[in-house]
Formats: structure tokens, sequence, C-alpha cells
């Protein structure tokens, strides 16, 4: 039997082992053939799909989605209207998490600000970035998120 063993698969696409073994385990990746001493044989098909599940990972689609696009990559009577919309759908939620990185930005500036003005270089109980962390004192910089 010919293929790659999931060491080569997993040089070529970039992807570890252990995440292989794992999208074989959720069915994501068909199950390996298997080769004396019970090792994994993959193909060219395996490579392709492995390399577009990871492309789509990186992209930060969810494990969900991703087996909606597989799924839709092997259905050649399904629109791919289907893929732009979980795309616009994906899209929705990265900007909705750029705005909230965006306020977590301006309370992190404004932390380090607070510090630099009030506490920086003495004890570290006194810092004020860590009392407003814990709750202990009324830190404006939690303000900061509201956009007050």
């Amino acid at each position: 039997m010919t293929g790659h063993r999931i060491g080569t698969l997993a040089e070529r696409t970039g992807t570890k082992a252990a995440t292989i073994r794992y999208y074989e385990e959720i069915g994501l990746l068909p199950r390996a053939d298997r080769q004396d001493g019970n090792q994994r044989r993959y193909g060219g098909d395996d490579v392709r799909r492995l390399t577009f599940i990871r492309r789509c990972r990186i992209f930060g689609f969810s494990i969900e989605q991703v087996r909606t696009l597989v799924s839709l990559v092997q259905d050649r009577s399904r629109s791919c209207t289907e893929a732009r919309d979980l795309a616009q759908t994906h899209l929705a939620d990265v900007r909705a998490r750029l705005i909230e990185l965006k306020a977590l930005e301006k309370s992190l500036a404004k932390f380090v600000a607070t510090c630099d003005a009030q506490c920086a270089g003495g004890p570290g109980p006194d810092c004020v970035i860590l009392d407003d962390l814990s709750g202990v004192s009324p830190a404006p910089a939690s303000a900061c998120c509201t956009g007050a």
C-alpha cells in the first residue's frame, strides 16, 4: 500500500498528528487506511481535504462550520450560496469581536496610562491595575468599556 504516513501528512499540511487523529475521530477527516503495523496511510485526497480544513480553521471557522463547508465541497447538488451565507455570518461575528477587542484595547491602554501616572515602579500590591482587576477600588478604567 502506498500513501503518506501521519507524520508526512502533518508536515505537508502544517497540521499536528494529534489534530489529524482528532479530525478522524470526529468524522471531519475519513479514517485512514491501515498498513503493516496498523500504521495510518493517507492519499492525495486526504492531503487536499486536510489542507482545506486547516485553512478554514485559520480563517476562524468553527468545527461545525468546517463540517458544513466540507460537505459542500463534496456535494455538487448544493449551491455555493450556502458557503457564501456561512462566510457572511462568520464575517459578522468577526466584526462583532473586533468591536469588543477595540473596547478591550481602550481599557488596557487606560490601565497602563493610569499605572504610569499613579504607581509605576511601586510595590505590586499597590498597583492600580491589580486593584481594578480585583474589583477592590472603583477604578475609572472599567468605565472605558462603556464609552464613559
